[in-house]
C-alpha cells in the first residue's frame, strides 16, 4: 500500500509539475504569438500566475485521491480543473488588480474560456494525461512487501489428460502420479518460505491446475486474464474469488482480448508478453494500459514455436533471460540471453535472490545454473510436461 506520506508527497510534486508545465507552456505560446517581444513577458507572467497557483492546489488534491489513475480519468480531470483554474485564477487576478467585481467581469471571465484562456485549458488536459500521471507513477508506485511469500496453487483435475494441446502429441497421463508430483511441487514451495493458498479444485476443468494462466501479479495489482482457449474461460471464476480475499487491487482483461499468464514474463520493470496462439493483440493492448501507469514497460514478442512465451524463456533472479534456442523465436529481442542445453530447463521459478525451482528433467541445465552461484531446487513435473506445462504454470507467486 502507498503510505500517507508518499501519497501526499507524490500529490504535491505532481501538482507542481502539472501547474509548472502548463504555466510555462501557456506563457511561451502567448509570448510567441505576440511577436516574442520581451516587454510582454511581465504581463503574460502576471496574467497566468493566479491560474497556475489555483491549478496547483486543485490538481494536488485530485492526485491525492488518485483520480488520475487512468488516462481517460486524467483527461476528464484535466478538463474540469483547467476550466476551474482558469475561471478562479482570472477572478483572483481581477480582484487583486482592484477592479470592480460586477456582471461585466463575470461575462469577461466566461468569454475568456473560449478565447484567451482556452490554451490554458487545453494545456492542462495534455499535462494531466502525460506529465501528471508519469510523475505520480514514478513517486507513488506501490511496493508490495508482504511479511510472508504467498503462492496460489490449484490441484489437478482427474481429467487433465483431456486438456488442450497445441504443439505436442497426446500421450497417456498418469493421474495418480500427477497428484503426487503436484503435492511435491507444493511442498517445495512451502519448504522455501511460501505460504500456499489453494484455489478450490475443479475436476470438470481439465487444465485448471495450470493456474498461472489465469492471473498475473504486478505488485499489489492482480490482473485476471482472459484465457485464449475457450475451454479455459471458466477457470477464472474461482481464481477471482480467491484473489478477492487477498486485499489486492483487481483488474481484468476482457473479451475480445485474450491473454494467458504463461505469456507474461516480468523482468524488473520490463514486461515481455508473447503474442501467440493464446494471447492476442487486444489482450496485449489492455494489459499495456493497466501496467504502464504502474511504471512498467511492456514489450510484445512473437511466439510461434511453443504454446506460451514462458515455455521457451524465463528469467534468473539477476534478470538474465534463459531459454532453449530451438524454442525461441528471436533471441535478439532480449538484452541478456543465456542458452540452456535442455528444453525442460528453459522454465525456472524464482524462489529468492539466490534460488530457483526447476524441473528434474533438465539435470544439465540445473548444473549450469548452479555453476552461476544459484541454489537449484528440482521437482518432478513430467506428467504436466506431457500437457505442455512446466514449473511456472503450477503456481502464481505473490511477493
Amino acid at each position: 500500500m502507498i503510505s500517507v506520506g508518499t501519497r501526499f508527497g507524490a500529490a504535491f510534486i505532481s501538482g507542481l509539475a502539472v501547474a509548472g508545465t502548463v504555466y510555462l507552456a501557456t506563457g511561451l505560446a502567448f509570448f510567441t504569438a505576440n511577436g516574442a517581444a520581451a516587454e510582454n513577458l511581465p504581463a503574460i507572467a502576471e496574467y497566468f500566475l493566479p491560474m497556475a497557483l489555483v491549478l496547483f492546489v486543485l490538481y494536488s488534491l485530485a492526485a491525492a485521491l488518485e483520480i488520475n489513475r487512468f488516462w481517460y480519468t486524467a483527461a476528464v480531470t484535466g478538463l474540469v480543473l483547467g476550466i476551474a483554474a482558469a475561471f478562479f485564477g482570472t477572478a483572483l487576478g481581477i480582484i487583486a488588480s482592484g477592479a470592480e467585481w460586477n456582471p461585466e467581469a463575470m461575462t469577461f471571465i466566461l468569454a475568456s474560456l473560449l478565447g484567451t484562456n482556452l490554451i490554458f485549458v487545453v494545456a492542462t488536459i495534455i499535462a494531466a494525461v502525460t506529465v501528471g500521471r508519469r510523475v505520480w507513477a514514478a513517486i507513488a508506485r506501490p511496493v508490495h512487501q508482504p511479511t510472508t511469500l504467498t503462492a496460489l496453487v490449484r490441484a489437478p483435475s482427474s481429467r487433465m489428460a483431456d486438456g488442450e494441446l497445441t504443439h505436442l502429441d497426446r500421450v497417456p497421463v498418469d493421474a495418480e502420479l500427477a497428484d503426487a508430483q503436484w503435492e511435491g511441487y507444493v511442498a517445495a514451495l512451502q519448504a522455501n518460505g511460501f505460504e500456499t493458498i489453494e484455489v478450490p479444485a475443479a475436476d470438470e476443468l481439465a487444465d485448471s491446475v495450470f493456474i498461472e494462466d489465469t492471473v498475473v501479479m504486478f505488485g499489489e495489482v492482480a490482473v485476471l486474464t482472459s484465457p485464449g482457449a475457450e475451454s479455459r474461460q471458466p477457470e477464472i471464476d474461482a481464481v477471482r474469488e480467491s484473489v478477492a480475499g487477498l486485499a489486492l487491487e483487481l483488474r481484468e482483461i476482457t473479451q475480445p482480448g485474450t491473454l494467458d499468464g504463461g505469456d507474461v514474463l516480468k523482468v524488473g520493470s520490463t514486461v515481455y508478453v508473447g503474442r501467440g496462439g493464446r494471447t492476442n493483440a487486444e489482450g496485449i493492448r489492455q494489459l499495456r494500459a493497466i501496467v504502464t501507469p504502474l511504471g512498467y514497460t511492456l514489450i510484445a514478442v512473437p511466439v510461434e514455436k511453443v504454446l506460451h512465451l514462458k515455455s521457451g524463456v524465463t528469467a534468473l533472479p539477476d534478470g538474465t533471460i534463459i531459454g532453449y534456442p530451438d524454442l525461441v523465436d528471436n533471441v535478439d529481442l532480449y538484452d541478456r540471453f543465456l542458452a540452456v542445453p535442455e528444453a525442460e530447463g528453459a522454465a525456472v521459478v524464482v524462489l529468492s535472490d539466490d534460488a530457483v525451482l526447476m524441473s528434474s528433467s533438465a539435470p544439465k541445465t540445473a548444473a549450469l545454473i548452479e555453476n552461476l552461484g544459484y541454489r537449484v531446487v528440482t521437482v518432478d513435473v513430467s506428467e504436466f510436461e506431457k500437457m505442455e506445462g512446466c514449473v511456472t504454470c503450477l503456481s502464481v507467486r505473490i511477493r
